[in-house]
């Protein structure tokens, strides 16, 4: 016999963790600390171990996994489960609308609800008397797989609604449709994770969700990182009254405690409806999930339903697709660019093949060890990915559609430049030619010592640089400065202008600020915010190349791995013999601003870091301590801002929200120390 106020005490233990999740997973917005969560599931595990028959479905201790299953039962959905048609661009979202308009009444006004259109696997999920009960896959649209189990371990689902006690009330039956998926971030932290574990990879987020979803052990299921949005009620039975509109069925869904998109729009007329598809189409890379385009709906639920179906397509919804970013075509060769600092990298020459309408013949392959994960093999079909400015690359091979002419690939042991060996330091991914005078070397130096984030050359780009090198006119960087107009006379393309500029373009550089010589030399690991760093506190070249390990490490902001390099890059004979060059050159190798007329605008400041940003997260920290500001590990009361990226971890978002921590974007950071800091970079 279960006594009264344990049974009381569970129900109640219950509804807390059920609006913790919610407030956790969905909202991000946490009202208590990890510990105190833990506690109140610790003494309902009790309660439960204890009084077994209290353990109910809807229970959140019953999310973990149950054993594994032999196979998925088939059930019918009680409502057809519809796909879209598809609208390739604004013309074709008119003549949707010119379509179902000649269905209704004349004069009548539509609105519409914008939703992205997420890239994952549709889910249906039923609740009877507020308890999730069953959950499916789409399948056919008219027979699902019941994958329950596997759909109770996401945390972002609702096992119970309302969550929130002050929710609006559930009716007995309702069924709600959903997208489950990983976002962009958690599915390369899953890939990396599986590839360290020697276990199967996935080619992109969608088949990574499917997969995930479709395990007989909902074990394997509960350590995937997977995500929830939801949009659509399929079945609502009994009261109170149903939204009538597509805006109100997102805000009730949300309000019950589902997570829905935060990108849903409403809109007056269609026009506008286009108008934000395309900015989301131009701007999609920003999105956190991969999506194929925008939903555009009828807002109006019953006029939507009046429209019917054609075929297995809704009239009253359309898909506003994004063009297209993958296409497969056939991998021809494998061949190998040389960095400035050696590093061998492979990239793929194709087939030509269109993709969103730009012709793609090349894309990287990033590394040796990228291609023998993914088994590439000359000769493959191959897909490949275009995103945005991103340069294209070879999502994986289709390996069904190989005929025994494939050609695994073996990466080289020599530079394919100058024939030097090939070497691959311990503990790195990247391969190194060992010849410092390889020509391809030199050849993307001298274009990085001239380019904007540096010397700011103009007229002095790769092509340029190629040519010196051909013509053995310069052997480093050093070099520029003692070229002749005779010289450049002889190169193909130069006329007296054009060797006039380029020499006048070389002499300005001299005065260029010493943080910018420094970007410059190409020192490994100090870009242009480490090298401001350097300049401000050594003042001078001799000074810097003077400094031991652990004086470099007392800078803040530096860190072991930069002083390693630059005690290492100052070492060489060949590289002193470079400064001593530029020194009788004229070039400026010293800071001229006193160290105290350094601004610093973040002075007493204490900056958090969340996300992506537009540079390697380290850059953007020693950036803010080189003007004066602080940057820590994790939020606290003493965080003055937290610099939010894309796809923010959410531990210190929620942390922020929970303390009213001024949340910034790097924009936003830039203008506070006067938008001109590390712009070369």
């Amino acid at each position: 016999m279960v006594p009264e106020e344990v049974r009381k005490r569970v129900e109640e233990l219950r509804r807390e963790i059920h609006y913790h999740n919610y407030r956790y997973y969905v909202l991000a917005a946490p009202v208590v600390s990890d510990a105190e969560y833990d506690g109140l599931m610790r003494e309902l595990r009790e309660l439960e171990e204890k009084y077994p028959e209290l353990v109910t479905p809807d229970s959140p201790t019953q999310r973990v996994g149950a054993p594994p299953a032999e196979a998925f039962e088939r059930v019918r959905h009680p409502a057809p489960i519809l796909s879209l048609d598809n609208a390739f661009g604004a013309e074709e979202a008119r003549a949707w609308l010119e379509r179902i308009s000649k269905l209704l009444p004349s004069g009548i006004h539509l609105d519409f609800v914008v939703e992205p259109k997420i890239d994952g696997l549709t889910v249906v999920l039923h609740y009877r008397e507020g308890v999730f009960t069953l959950g499916a896959t789409r399948g056919d649209g008219e027979m699902g797989e019941d994958i329950t189990p596997n759909l109770r371990t996401l945390r972002q689902l609702p096992l119970r609604i309302p969550v929130h006690p002050d929710g609006p009330a559930s009716p007995p039956y309702l069924v709600v449709r959903g997208e489950a998926f990983m976002t962009l971030r958690d599915f390369e932290e899953f890939n990396r994770s599986q590839a360290e574990r020697g276990e199967k990879t996935f080619a992109n987020p969608r088949n990574a969700a499917a997969g995930s979803l479709r395990q007989l052990d909902s074990g394997v299921t509960a350590e995937r990182p997977l995500s929830l949005l939801c949009y659509q009620v399929v079945v609502y039975e009994g009261e109170p009254a149903p939204p009538t509109t597509q805006w109100e069925v997102l805000a009730y869904l949300r309000d019950l405690g589902f997570p829905v998109s935060e990108q849903a729009a409403h809109f007056d007329d269609l026009e506008e409806a286009i108008a934000y598809c395309e900015a989301w189409a131009a701007r999609r890379d920003t999105l956190p999930y991969e999506a194929d385009g925008m939903v555009v709906k009828v807002n109006d639920l019953r006029v939507a339903a009046g429209l019917g179906v054609v075929g297995r397509a809704p009239r009253g919804a359309v898909a506003f697709k994004f063009p297209a970013r993958e296409a497969t075509t056939r991998l021809l060769h494998i061949r190998v660019n040389v960095g400035r600092t050696g590093t061998l990298t492979p990239y793929a020459v194709l087939e030509p093949v269109n993709i969103g309408g730009v012709t793609v013949g090349k894309a990287t392959l990033h590394n040796f060890d990228y291609i023998a994960q993914k088994d590439i093999r000359v000769g493959d079909r191959v897909i490949v990915k275009r995103a945005g400015d991103v340069i294209p690359q070879i999502v994986g091979p289709i390996a069904d559609l190989r005929t025994g002419v494939e050609r695994p690939y073996e990466p080289p042991d020599r530079c394919p430049v100058c024939g030097e060996p090939a070497v691959r330091p311990p503990g790195e991914v990247a391969v190194y030619c060992v010849n410092a005078a390889c020509p391809a070397q030199l050849v993307r130096r001298i274009a990085y010592f001239a380019s904007r984030g540096a010397m700011d050359i103009e007229t002095l780009g790769e092509k340029t640089a190629a040519l010196l090198v051909e013509r053995g006119l310069v052997e480093d960087v050093a070099d520029l400065y003692y070229l002749r107009k005779e010289d450049l006379l002889q190169l193909e393309g130069f006329a007296e202008k054009k060797a006039e500029n380029l020499l006048a373009g070389i002499e300005g550089s001299k005065e260029r600020p010493f943080g910018r010589v420094l970007t410059g030399l190409g020192i490994r690991y100090v870009g242009g915010t480490v090298a401001e760093i350097l300049a401000c506190h050594f003042r001078s070249i001799d000074t810097l190349a003077a400094a031991t390990e652990e004086e470099l490490e007392a800078v803040e902001g530096i860190g072991p791995r930069i002083a390693g390099a630059v005690v290492d890059w100052f070492a060489r004979p060949r590289h002193r013999a470079i400064i001593e060059k530029l020194q009788r050159a004229g070039v400026r190798l010293a800071e001229e601003v006193p160290a105290e007329a350094v601004p610093q605008p973040l002075a007493e400041l204490t900056f958090v870091i969340t996300g992506a940003l537009s540079r390697p997260r380290e850059e953007i920290a020693a950036m803010i301590e080189a003007y004066g500001g602080r940057v820590t590990g994790s939020v606290s009361r003493k965080t003055d801002y937290l610099v939010v990226g894309e796809d923010p971890g959410g531990t210190k978002y929620r942390r922020a929200q929970e303390l009213g921590v001024p949340m910034i974007d790097e924009e936003h950071l830039m203008r506070m120390v006067g938008d001109n800091p590390d712009r070369q970079d």
